[in-house]
C-alpha cells in the first residue's frame, strides 16, 4: 500500500496544523474563494496562500476556476487513500484493545475471588 505523500511533506504533517485542518474541514463542505478564507480564520492573505499551497502540494485541495474567480475545494480521493492506509492500524488497535479488555476482566475476576 502506498504512503500518501507530497514532495516536501506528507499529508499528516500538512494536517497537523490546526488552521489547515480547519480549512480542510470547511473546504469539504463547500468551495471557497481565496478572499473568503482570511475572513473565516482571521489570518493574513499571505498565511492563507501558504496554507492553501501546502494543501494543494499534498493533493488534499484542488483549485477550480468558476468564471473569473478561483475556488478551492477538498479532494476526497486523497483523504480516502489516507483513511485506507490508517485502516490497517485501526484493525491492529482493535485487536490489542480487546486483548487488554480480556486481561482486565481476568484481573478483576481474580481480585473478586480473593
Amino acid at each position: 500500500m502506498r504512503i500518501i505523500s507530497c514532495t516536501k511533506r506528507d499529508v499528516f504533517q500538512v494536517i497537523a496544523d490546526s488552521t489547515r485542518k480547519a480549512m480542510l474541514v470547511m473546504l469539504i463542505t463547500q468551495a471557497i474563494t481565496p478572499n473568503a478564507l482570511p475572513e473565516q480564520f482571521e489570518v493574513s492573505r499571505q498565511a492563507v496562500s501558504k496554507h492553501i499551497r501546502l494543501l494543494k502540494e499534498c493533493g488534499v485541495v484542488e483549485q477550480q476556476k468558476a468564471d473569473r474567480e478561483i475556488c478551492y475545494r477538498s479532494k476526497s480521493d486523497t483523504m480516502k487513500e489516507t483513511d485506507k492506509w490508517l485502516e490497517q492500524f485501526r484493525q491492529h488497535w482493535d485487536v490489542r484493545f480487546n486483548q487488554l479488555d480480556q486481561v482486565l476482566i481476568n484481573l478483576k475476576s481474580k481480585k473478586d475471588e480473593n
